[in-house]
C-alpha cells in the first residue's frame, strides 16, 4: 500500500469539475471541437475536467479512442487545470489496462465507476478498486464513482470508509442523488475523502453538508456559473449560491429528460459549440426537448 505523505494527500481534486462531452464529426472524434471546450472551460473558471467518463461516451468509445480523448485534453490543458481521466471497466483487468494508458497520456487522477452489469458484493467491489491501483504499478490518484442508477450496484458508506485503506483513493463521485448518502460518507470518513456530487441537481445541497466539489454535466454549456457557485460556497456566501442554484434548476432538469449526454450535447450544438452526433444506441433529441433546451438557454443567455 502507500505511504500517507504521498502525492495522494496533495492532490484531492476539488470544486468545480466538468464531465466533459466528446464531440464528433463524421464518426470520429473531434479533435478541433474539443481542444476548443477545454479552451472555453479553463476561461469559465472550472477546476478540473473528467474527460472519458459517461458523459464523454466511453462505454461507445474503443480503447484506442479514449486514450486519444485524454491525450488531446492534457495536451490542450497544458497543465493548468487537473484532467481526472475515466478509466473504469467492469473487468478489473480492463480497468488496470485503461489506468495505465491514461497515466501515459499525461492524466493527473482517473475516475473509476463501480463495474456494472458483474453485481460484485461489498467484498468484491473493494477489492477491485483495491486491485486496479496495485495493478497500476505507478498508481494515480483515484475517484470512485456511485451511480447504482447505471451500474446496478451500490458503493455503500461502510465499503468506501473500508476503501480509506487504499491511500490512491481520494475521492468519490456520489452520484445516488441522496444527500443522506453523502452525509453518512462524511460522518464514516471525515476529511479523509473529497466527496464530489455527481448529479447537477445536489450540487448545492451537498454542498451544504460538506462536499467539496462537484463532477458537472451542465458546466459543459455553463461552466461561469457552476464554478461560480463553488467560488461563493467555499468564500461562505451562501445566499449567492443559493440564487445560482434555483437559476441553474430549470435547464438543469432538461439536461436529465433524455438519456445524458443526449441533452448536453444538444444544447451545445443550439449553441454553435459543437455537432450534437451521438454514437448508438444514444441518438439526437426529440423536437420537444430540443425546442425546451432552445428555449431555456435564451433565457439564461448562454446562445
Amino acid at each position: 500500500m502507500w505511504g500517507h505523505d504521498t502525492l495522494f494527500r496533495m492532490q484531492r481534486f476539488e470544486g468545480a469539475l466538468t464531465a466533459l462531452v466528446t464531440p464528433f464529426r463524421d464518426g470520429r472524434v473531434d479533435d478541433r471541437a474539443l481542444a476548443e471546450l477545454v479552451e472555453d472551460q479553463i476561461a469559465g473558471g472550472i477546476d478540473g475536467l473528467v474527460p472519458t467518463g459517461t458523459t464523454g461516451e466511453a462505454s461507445t468509445l474503443t480503447t484506442e479512442e479514449q486514450i486519444h480523448v485524454i491525450s488531446v485534453v492534457v495536451r490542450q490543458a497544458r497543465g493548468r487545470i487537473p484532467v481526472v481521466a475515466g478509466a473504469g471497466a467492469n473487468s478489473t483487468a480492463e480497468a488496470i489496462e485503461l489506468s495505465k494508458g491514461a497515466r501515459e497520456a499525461g492524466a493527473d487522477g482517473l475516475l473509476h465507476v463501480t463495474p456494472y452489469y458483474n453485481r460484485p458484493t461489498q467484498d468484491g467491489l473493494f477489492r477491485h478498486f483495491q486491485d486496479v491501483v496495485r495493478g497500476m504499478g505507478q498508481a494515480l490518484p483515484v475517484v470512485v464513482y456511485n451511480v447504482p442508477s447505471r451500474t446496478s450496484v451500490d458503493l455503500l458508506p461502510e465499503t468506501v470508509a473500508r476503501l480509506m485503506e487504499v491511500d490512491a483513493v481520494v475521492g468519490i463521485k456520489e452520484a445516488t442523488g441522496s444527500a443522506l448518502r453523502a452525509t453518512q460518507i462524511l460522518a464514516r470518513c471525515g476529511d479523509r475523502i473529497n466527496v464530489l456530487s455527481g448529479d447537477d441537481f445536489t450540487m448545492f445541497p451537498l454542498y451544504a453538508v460538506g462536499a467539496r466539489g462537484v463532477i458537472s454535466v451542465l458546466s459543459n454549456i455553463a461552466p461561469r456559473w457552476v464554478a461560480d457557485m463553488w467560488d461563493h460556497v467555499r468564500a461562505g456566501a451562501w445566499d449567492k449560491a443559493r440564487e445560482i442554484h434555483f437559476r441553474l434548476q430549470p435547464l438543469t432538469e432538461l439536461l436529465f429528460a433524455e438519456a445524458s449526454p443526449t441533452p448536453i450535447k444538444t444544447a451545445m450544438a443550439l449553441a454553435g459549440r459543437m455537432s450534437d452526433e451521438l454514437r448508438p444506441p444514444l441518438y439526437p433529441a426529440t423536437p420537444g426537448l430540443r425546442e425546451k433546451l432552445k428555449a431555456a438557454l435564451q433565457q439564461a443567455g448562454l446562445t
